[in-house]
């Protein structure tokens, strides 16, 4: 059972990581680079100004970043992997309690895991483009993961609970993060046009429809594939 664990999430974490960085190639990436050529003529006015304020200051050296090109879509291509991976693992792991009795089961499955960890958490904390004032970091992070989880016990509780108590008690954990509401800046400001802001947010959040889609289906299309008697844990 591990080995079928471990090679259904292998190979459906490559697929789906590649998916997603050629979506992200070629429809986010795009608009996040047009919205650093608004950033970055705001950091220059920021720094000669510190400039003229203090001549003896020395400033550190920047940390690393990958460049336009081959390092940032080699670089995207392994974060993209990791996280593939990872999703891949929880779903093969949640096939071993609820074997998709179809191939198609997986858009379902998919369509879940798009709602508890993209659909949900942004519709407190939308994706930002560079230059987007925030909230403080360790408070988003704590509203984004206390909503996943919230989502995913939801659905749990819509989808498998027996009693419509339960179906009540799913609907109601579900509206509890977004009544407390996401941590949200002092003051919202973009340097980026809200045209470019609509685009990014459309584009994020269908490439990430199509990546949740694609590792249901192919997660269980592997799944189904290899038997679970095939394998020796």
């Amino acid at each position: 059972m591990i080995k079928r664990i471990a090679r259904t999430a292998g190979f459906t974490g490559l697929l789906a990581a590649l998916l997603l960085t050629l979506l992200q190639s070629f429809w986010v990436a795009p608009l996040i680079l047009q919205a650093e050529t608004y950033e970055k003529p705001a950091a220059s006015e920021v720094h000669e100004h510190a400039d003229m304020a203090m001549p003896a200051h020395e400033h550190d050296a920047e940390a690393w970043e990958p460049e336009d090109g081959w390092q940032r879509v080699l670089s995207t291509t392994g974060g993209n992997l990791v996280v593939a991976v990872g999703f891949a693992l929880m779903l093969a792991g949640l096939y071993t309690l609820r074997a998709p009795a179809r191939t198609s089961q997986g858009l379902l499955w998919g369509l879940a895991g798009y709602a508890v960890f993209c659909l949900a958490p942004t519709m407190g904390l939308p994706p930002e483009l560079p230059g987007t004032a925030a909230a403080d970091l360790l408070q988003r992070q704590l509203w984004w993961v206390s909503t996943a989880a919230s989502t995913a016990v939801a659905i749990a509780l819509l989808v498998f609970g027996k009693h419509w108590a339960l179906k009540v008690l799913g609907v109601a954990i579900v509206l509890v993060p977004h009544l407390f509401g996401a941590p949200q800046p002092l003051v919202h400001s973009s340097l980026a046009p809200e045209a470019l802001e609509s685009q990014f947010k459309l584009a994020a959040q269908l490439t990430n429809l199509a990546f949740w889609l694609a590792l249901g289906v192919i997660s269980a299309w592997l799944f189904r594939r290899n038997p679970a008697g095939q394998y020796s844990a």
